[in-house]
C-alpha cells in the first residue's frame, strides 16, 4: 500500500515544477501592505470535510512586519489582494473574512488555529514563503509542512501531504488557540469571488485607485 501511495504522489511532486507563476508589480504589493499592530503570530487555516473530517486544503497566515497569506495551490483570489506565487498581500480583516467565507460551505468547515511566535520567527516565516515559489495543485500540505518545519518551535510538524495531519500537530503547539468556522452556503461557490469583489469595491481604496 505504501508503494502504491508513493507511486501516486511522485508524479504530483514532479508536476509542482510546472506550477504557474503569478507576480504582482512592486507598486501594487507596496500599496496593499497591511500591518495589524498585533503581536507576531502564525495562523493555520485547514479546510475539512464535514463528512468524515478529512483535510482538503491548508493555508498559512503570518503576522510580522506585515500580514501575508501563503495559500499554496489555492483558488481564492481578490483584485484588492495582490499575489506573488501563492503569497497574498493586504489581508485586512475584511479580506481575511472573505478568505474564510470562500472556503467554508455546506460540505466544508474551516479550522483556524493561531500560535504566538517571536518577531524573528514571523519574519523568517514570511521570508520562507516568499522564497517557496508557486505550488502545484494537490501539494498544499506538502508545501505548508515544509515551510513550518524550517521554523524554530515548529519541528514537531510532520512533513506530510495531508492537511489533517498538519492541523492536529499544529493544534498541540504551545499557546495554540483554535476556532471553527461553519457556513451553509452551497457547495458550488464559483460565484463567491465575484460577490466578494463587488462587496469590497466601494470601500476598498486599492480598487478605487485602479
Amino acid at each position: 500500500m505504501r508503494h502504491l501511495l508513493l507511486a501516486a504522489v511522485l508524479p504530483l511532486a514532479l508536476a509542482a515544477c510546472g506550477a504557474d507563476s503569478v507576480w504582482a508589480p512592486d507598486a501594487e504589493v507596496a500599496r496593499a501592505a497591511y500591518v495589524t499592530g498585533e503581536p507576531a503570530s502564525i495562523t493555520l487555516f485547514t479546510v475539512v470535510r464535514k463528512n468524515g473530517g478529512s483535510g482538503a486544503h491548508s493555508g498559512l497566515m503570518i503576522d510580522g512586519h506585515q500580514r501575508v497569506m501563503f495559500d499554496p495551490a489555492g483558488t481564492w483570489h481578490h483584485p484588492g489582494v495582490p499575489e506573488r506565487n501563492d503569497v497574498h498581500y493586504g489581508l485586512t480583516p475584511r479580506m481575511r473574512a472573505f478568505y474564510i467565507d470562500y472556503h467554508a460551505r455546506e460540505t466544508f468547515d474551516v479550522i483556524e488555529t493561531k500560535v504566538p511566535v517571536s518577531a524573528a520567527v514571523a519574519e523568517a516565516a514570511i521570508a520562507r514563503v516568499q522564497a517557496n515559489g508557486a505550488v502545484n495543485k494537490a501539494l498544499c500540505g506538502n508545501a505548508i509542512s515544509a515551510v513550518l518545519r524550517d521554523l524554530p518551535g515548529f519541528e514537531s510538524i510532520p512533513h506530510t501531504f495531508f492537511p489533517g495531519r498538519i492541523d492536529r500537530a499544529f493544534a498541540k503547539l504551545p499557546g495554540a488557540e483554535t476556532r471553527v468556522h461553519q457556513d451553509g452556503d452551497p457547495d458550488n461557490n464559483s460565484g463567491v469571488l465575484i460577490v466578494q469583489a463587488r462587496e469590497a469595491a466601494p470601500k476598498d481604496a486599492f480598487l478605487e485607485r485602479r
